[in-house]
């Protein structure tokens, strides 16, 4: 079987390295470009840790991906670039895994259609980490048993949203499975206003950013009377995304259209 050919957008950036290095570390794929924003490409090759290698390094989606004949684009970069490059990569009928959050559901749908104009797929998901999917396959499971529940998600100071849309992602989850929302107590006097934390169908989630997290980590305790119940995963480093982002490379050329909120033990 041929090599997966792969194209990093966002490969500058802390999860585009992390990236490269894991796709370098594959014998079944090749990193055949580099893509980037404008303003951060002072050249026109990627030096490729620990080889004497480089691939071609560029801001222009459309002719990087024309030049390298990529078979997979990998964009972990901020929404409004995720989509443009979407829109490039689609266009070359080259299929791409997406890792960056904010999308719109008009975003998507539009992802959708152009998969399925151009004959490949995307794969969509808030999070790569096994252990993070795993936990929220879990919670949705818990979730048909207990009456309260409340998310606690830990970021460095540096997350530019609040919360995360892991968090919120598993919340959604949560109430698949319950079928219904969740019960909040009432807190009659609220002595700083938003101490309770945001609210999604009675699912309360706190979000704290610091830079005293080791990377970040997401608990959610399930409680009814007499009884808790507390699932928590910890991320150590980007790292941890990286068998999650592999499986999801492999899989997606073996499909047409979007598959959003992916999870590997659906396929």
């Amino acid at each position: 079987m041929d090599e997966i050919r792969v194209v990093v957008s966002g490969a500058l950036g802390g999860m585009g390295t992390e990236v490269v290095k894991a796709v370098l570390r594959e014998p079944d794929m090749e990193l055949v470009g580099a893509l980037e924003e404008k303003s951060k490409v002072t050249q026109d090759y990627l030096a490729l840790p620990g080889t004497s290698e480089q691939v071609p390094l560029s801001s222009d989606a459309d002719s990087l991906l024309k030049s390298c004949r990529a078979d997979v684009l990998v964009d972990f970069t901020r929404a409004s670039a995720a989509i443009a490059t979407a829109r490039a990569t689609l266009k070359n009928k080259v299929h791409v895994v997406i890792g960056t959050t904010g999308l719109t559901d008009d975003d998507m749908e539009e992802i959708n259609r152009l998969c399925i104009a151009n004959e490949v797929a995307a794969i969509e998901a808030a999070n790569f980490s096994l252990g993070t999917l795993l936990m929220t396959h879990l919670a949705k499971i818990a979730a048909a048993y207990f009456d309260y529940a409340e998310i606690f998600e830990r970021h460095l100071d540096t997350k530019i949203d609040a919360p995360s849309a892991t968090s919120i992602s598993m919340a959604k989850e949560m109430l698949k499975g319950r079928g219904k929302p969740f019960t909040c107590p009432r807190t009659e006097r609220v002595v700083i206003p938003n101490t309770r934390g945001g609210q999604i169908e009675g699912i309360p989630i706190h979000s704290v950013r610091s830079a005293g997290v080791p990377y970040s980590s997401h608990e959610i305790m399930f409680s009814r009377s007499g009884q808790n119940i507390v699932l928590r995963d910890e991320t150590i480093s980007q790292e941890s995304y990286m068998p999650g982002v592999m499986l999801a490379i492999r899989e997606v050329i073996k499909h047409r259209g979007l598959i959003r909120d992916w999870v590997p033990w659906k396929f």
